[in-house]
């Protein structure tokens, strides 16, 4: 009767033996998992990304660039970002060359903007079609950019996007790019830029008419425009500086009455 009893009792010792090793089991991955969970909660929180720098953008607002790049659920983690643009730039945005991400910390990153050259645009068909330095048109869009004139006076019949504007004197985007860049220089980037059939080339900032003639002496005329156009702020008129040179200072204000 012992013996009967001794054989029960480990019988059901080795019955319970499966529980045992399912409960072990479950314990092993209720760990796995709670550590799992706070790595996540760690990552999502310490990497959190609370500053953002945005350098190089005109034509795209830093939240617009922002929304461009930091996206999907993970968007704003610096470690994502980080592994996401490692030694990729960022292409296929209009007036973007490209973009890189540089993650300055746990919590920092630095969006760097490398927009396309732009010389200036002009108006067809109700678009505003953006060109190079070489008259190449590279963007259309429905929105004007601040910071890049518009170009008128140009001799055109049609508009083609990634192609040269058909003019009849390709010298004409050579001067534009010269005018622009002096005018980057000084700080006094114009609103339009107006040429006549001789390429006299007239400025305009809102109300107020820059006749800088032939660009014989540019330099020279143009570096007179941060001293001058505070002074004319709100008013109307033609400001006259196509016979300016180092020697001869003429120049002349005729307002709007």
């Amino acid at each position: 009767m012992w013996t009967d009893r001794k054989m029960i009792k480990k019988d059901s010792i080795i019955a319970d033996m499966p529980d045992t090793r399912v409960k072990i089991r479950i314990i092993i991955a209720l760990g796995i998992i709670n550590i799992l969970l706070a790595a996540s909660y760690f990552v999502l929180t310490h990497y959190a990304v609370k500053n953002v720098q945005v350098d190089g953008n005109k034509h795209y607002s830093a939240e617009e660039i922002k929304s461009m790049i930091m996206t999907g659920y993970f968007g704003d983690n610096s470690l994502y970002l980080s592994m996401k643009y490692k030694n990729k730039d960022i292409e296929g945005i209009p007036f973007v060359e490209t973009m890189d991400v540089v993650v300055q910390s746990n919590d920092t990153i630095r969006i760097n903007v490398y927009e396309k050259a732009l010389a200036g645009y002009v108006q067809y068909l109700g678009r505003y079609m953006y060109f190079d330095n070489e008259g190449v048109v590279v963007e259309a869009s429905k929105v004007a950019t601040k910071g890049i004139p518009q170009v008128v006076g140009l001799d055109i019949d049609h508009v083609v996007l990634h192609e040269k504007l058909p003019v009849e004197n390709n010298v004409i985007f050579q001067n534009i790019l010269t005018i622009t860049k002096l005018l980057n220089k000084y700080n006094v980037l114009c609103d339009k830029m107006q040429f006549d059939s001789n390429f006299n080339v007239t400025l305009g900032y809102e109300g107020v008419k820059v006749n800088i003639g032939a660009l014989e002496n540019l330099d020279e005329k143009l570096m007179q425009l941060p001293q001058i156009l505070p002074s004319l702020e709100g008013r109307r008129g033609t400001l006259d500086l196509q016979n300016y040179t180092s020697d001869r200072k003429s120049i002349t204000f005729e307002g709007e009455k």
